[in-house]
C-alpha cells in the first residue's frame, strides 16, 4: 500500500471511530479535546517536530526552545484557564485540598532564582503549569469517571494506530538507529523507543482496566462492541510494545494490571487496609532487595537484559559526580543545561535525563525537592485510599497509575512534564465539586438507626460513616 494512502486510510478510520465509537458519552463536553491535544503532544512529538523539525536534542534547542511550541502550549493553557473560569472553578478550595502539590510547585518556582539560566528555567516552569490546568478540565466534568475514560480512549485512538502506520509506511519517522549500538529502534509516533513504551503502557493499562470494569455487563449489545474495540487496541498495543523493546514499560504494565485485578477483587473490598499497606510494603521490599543487596543487575541478566540497566548505573555515577547543591539543587529543570550538559554529552552522547525520576528531582531541586515529592506521593496515596470505598472503579485505575510511578521512576525520569506525569496527576489531584454534599444512603441509615444506633441527626452529621456516598444535591 502506498504510504500516503495508508495515512489517508488511518485518518478516515480515526474519524469514523470517533463518530461511531460505541463508548462515546454525549455528556462529555467538547472542552475535553484541549486535554486530549495536550496529552497527544507530550506523548508523541512537539508541534515543530510534526511540522518537519528535527527530533534530535541539540544543546541550543534545549535552552532556547521553539516559538511554535511555545505558542501552541500558551494557547492551550489559555484555553484551559478560560474553560475553568466558565465553570466557576473554585480555585481557593482547590489550593486548600492540594496543599502538598501546591508547595511542590511553588518550590519549583522559587528554585528559578538560583538557576544558572533563570529565564529558561522560568519558561519551563510556566510551560509545566499546563498539565495541571488541562487535568482540571477532565476532573471538573460532570462525570469524572466517564471523562477519564473518554480522555484515554481518544488519546489511544490517535497514538496507537498512528504509531503502526509510521513504523510500517514511514520508517524515516517511525524508526531510527541507536547511536551507541547502531541497532534499529522503533519509536512510532514518539521520539524514542522508551517514549513509545510509555504510550503502550498507558494504552495497555487503560484498555485492560476498562474491559475489566465492563466485564459484568458483557452480554449487553453496546458493551460487547466496546469490549471488542478494547481487545483490538490491546492487541495493537502489545504488538507495538514488543517492537519498542522497553523493559521498564513492559514490567510496569504487568504491575499495573496486577494492581487493577487485586484492587477489584472481593478480597480487597473485604480487606481495604491490607491493600493500602501492600503496595508501599512491596515497593520498600523491592528497594531493599534491588539496591540493598545489589540484585538489580542479576535480575536484568536473568531476563536477558544488560546488567548495567543499559548504562544507567554509569549515568547515575556521572551525574552525581558533578556535585550539585545537595539541599536545593541547580534550579527548576536546570541541570541539563550549559557546561554540565556538554560534559555529560562527551561521555554518553545526547541524553537529557538521569533515567531515574528521584535522582532527577534531586539534581534539580535537591533534598528539599525530594522531601516535597515524597509528601505529594503520600498525600495522593491517602486520597486514592479514600476512593477505594467511595469510587472503586476509578480508584483501581488511579491506584495502578500511582504504583506504576513508584517503579517506573527507578529507571526512567517520570516526574516531569511527560505523559507519565499527567497520568499521575489524574490520580493525585483532588478538586472541589460544586453543587454536591455528603448524604447518607437512606436504606442503610434506617437499618442502622433501627438497630439501636445513634440518633438520626447525629448520624447525618457524622461525615465519616461507612455507608455514606457522594451524590448530587439540589436546593
Amino acid at each position: 500500500m502506498p504510504p500516503f494512502l495508508a495515512l489517508a486510510l488511518w485518518f478516515v478510520l480515526l474519524i469514523a471511530l470517533l463518530i461511531w465509537d460505541p463508548a462515546k458519552d454525549p455528556k462529555i463536553s467538547p472542552a475535553l479535546w484541549v486535554s486530549v491535544i495536550w496529552m497527544f503532544i507530550v506523548g508523541s512529538r512537539l508541534p515543530a517536530q510534526w511540522l518537519g523539525g528535527s527530533v534530535s536534542s541539540a544543546a541550543q534547542a534545549l535552552e532556547e526552545g521553539n516559538p511554535i511550541d511555545r505558542t501552541v502550549f500558551f494557547v492551550l493553557i489559555l484555553l484551559a484557564v478560560v474553560i475553568l473560569m466558565s465553570r466557576s472553578f473554585n480555585w481557593g478550595e482547590f489550593f486548600a485540598r492540594n496543599m502538598a502539590l501546591m508547595v511542590f510547585v511553588l518550590f519549583g518556582l522559587v528554585s528559578v532564582l538560583w538557576s544558572d539560566s533563570t529565564l529558561v528555567s522560568f519558561k519551563r516552569w510556566f510551560r509545566d503549569l499546563g498539565p495541571y490546568v488541562v487535568i482540571l478540565i477532565v476532573l471538573s466534568e460532570a462525570s469524572p469517571l466517564e471523562a477519564v475514560r473518554t480522555l484515554f480512549r481518544r488519546l489511544c485512538y490517535l497514538l496507537i494506530p498512528l504509531s503502526i502506520v509510521l513504523i510500517k509506511y514511514f520508517p524515516y519517522l517511525g524508526k531510527h538507529y541507536s547511536e551507541w549500538t547502531g541497532a534499529a529502534e522503533f519509536s512510532g509516533a514518539a521520539t524514542s523507543k522508551n517514549l513509545l513504551g510509555v504510550i503502550c503502557l498507558v494504552s495497555g493499562l487503560f484498555f485492560f482496566w476498562d474491559t475489566l470494569t465492563r466485564w459484568s455487563d458483557r452480554k449487553e449489545r453496546t458493551t460487547k462492541r466496546i469490549i471488542a474495540v478494547n481487545f483490538a487496541f490491546m492487541a495493537m498495543t502489545l504488538w507495538l510494545l514488543n517492537l519498542a523493546h522497553s523493559a521498564t514499560s513492559s514490567v510496569c504494565l504487568m504491575i499495573g494490571c496486577f494492581v487493577v485485578v487485586i484492587a477489584r477483587s472481593k478480597w480487597a473490598r473485604r480487606h481495604p487496609g491490607f491493600l493500602k499497606a501492600l503496595i508501599p510494603v512491596s515497593f520498600f521490599l523491592y528497594l531493599i532487595v534491588g539496591f540493598g543487596f545489589d540484585l538489580n543487575g542479576q535480575l536484568a541478566s536473568l531476563v536477558g537484559r544488560d546488567p548495567t540497566l543499559t548504562d544507567r548505573t554509569a549515568i547515575w555515577k556521572l551525574v552525581l559526580s558533578l556535585h550539585t547543591n545537595p539541599i536545593v539543587g541547580t534550579g527548576y529543570e536546570s541541570f541539563w543545561l550549559g557546561p554540565r550538559l556538554q560534559q555529560i554529552w562527551k561521555v554518553f552522547g545526547g541524553i537529557n535525563e538521569a533515567h531515574n525520576g528521584y535522582l532527577e528531582i534531586y539534581l534539580n531541586l535537591g533534598l528539599i525537592g525530594v522531601f516535597l515529592l515524597c509528601g505529594l506521593l503520600i498525600a495522593s496515596y491517602r486520597k486514592i485510599g479514600k476512593q477505594l470505598t467511595s469510587s472503586p472503579p476509578l480508584a483501581s485505575l488511579n491506584l495502578a497509575f500511582w504504583t506504576i510511578m513508584l517503579f517506573y521512576n527507578m529507571t526512567e525520569a517520570g516526574f516531569r512534564s511527560g505523559l507519565m506525569w499527567i497520568t499521575f496527576l489524574l490520580a493525585a489531584i483532588t478538586i472541589p465539586v460544586p453543587g454536591q454534599k455528603y448524604v447518607p444512603d437512606i436504606a442503610t441509615f434506617n437499618r442502622a438507626t433501627a438497630s439501636g444506633g445513634n440518633s438520626a441527626r447525629s448520624q447525618r452529621s457524622n461525615a465519616r460513616l461507612p455507608w455514606e456516598t457522594r451524590i448530587p444535591y439540589e436546593k
